[in-house]
């Protein structure tokens, strides 16, 4: 029996991934080179970087390092300006709270996801909140779902993972975990295969815990 939930937050609570791909086209355009959204896919699906492509193309770190900043910049601008929500979230982290013990494992920065949700109301459900400066290692490698079974002294039996991305479910088999992926247009195209359930909306959620 489930006792506790691990989301990712990306895709899955707020739709930010767009906007995270958006920055990083913007950035390398003014390197003179252009970040397709096939290559991109293929990218993040195993945990790369967009900064590849400038390595790639023979540009100085100390370049790459300054755009980078500028990637970050034009991000908050969008985290700022753009629509985030996923409908009915709320509502259903407010139904699964009753039951389970839930946490939040992102692979973005803290600045960004305090950016993101400040005045949301999604994390007033979680026992914690961990990013990416809270693990070692990011997804693919299991170290963020392994840290939070830690967090929550649960074993992987009594834990389901939810995520959106093959790099997240990636994780999460990596750590033993089963894996809920809900459908997300900007990662439909990615291997989920190892996926325990696949659902089309958050929603549906409750549906397969019961």
């Amino acid at each position: 029996m489930k006792k506790y939930i691990l989301f990712d937050n990306d895709g899955v609570l707020v739709e930010t991934e767009n906007w995270y791909f958006e920055a990083n086209k913007k950035a390398l355009k003014e390197l003179g080179l252009n970040l397709h959204m096939d290559v991109y896919q293929e990218i993040m699906a195993r945990g790369g970087t967009a900064w590849e492509l400038a390595i790639q193309a023979g540009i100085k770190t100390e370049t790459i390092d300054k755009k980078r900043i500028h990637r970050d910049i034009y991000y908050q601008e969008f985290l700022n300006t753009k629509d985030l929500e996923i409908p009915n979230v709320k509502k259903v982290l407010k139904s699964l709270s009753k039951k389970y013990k839930m946490a939040i494992v992102t692979t973005s920065r803290r600045v960004d996801f305090e950016l993101i949700h400040k005045n949301r109301g999604i994390s007033d459900y979680m026992q914690f909140i961990l990013c990416v400066e809270d693990y070692k290692r990011a997804k693919p490698y299991p170290d963020p779902y392994l840290k939070g079974l830690e967090l929550f002294n649960a074993s992987k039996e009594q834990t389901i993972v939810v995520e959106d991305s093959q790099r997240g479910l990636t994780s999460a088999v990596n750590a033993n975990i089963e894996c809920v992926i809900v459908k997300n247009e900007f990662t439909i195209t990615q291997d989920f295969s190892k996926a325990k359930y696949f659902i089309d909306k958050l929603e549906h959620l409750e549906t397969i815990l019961n």
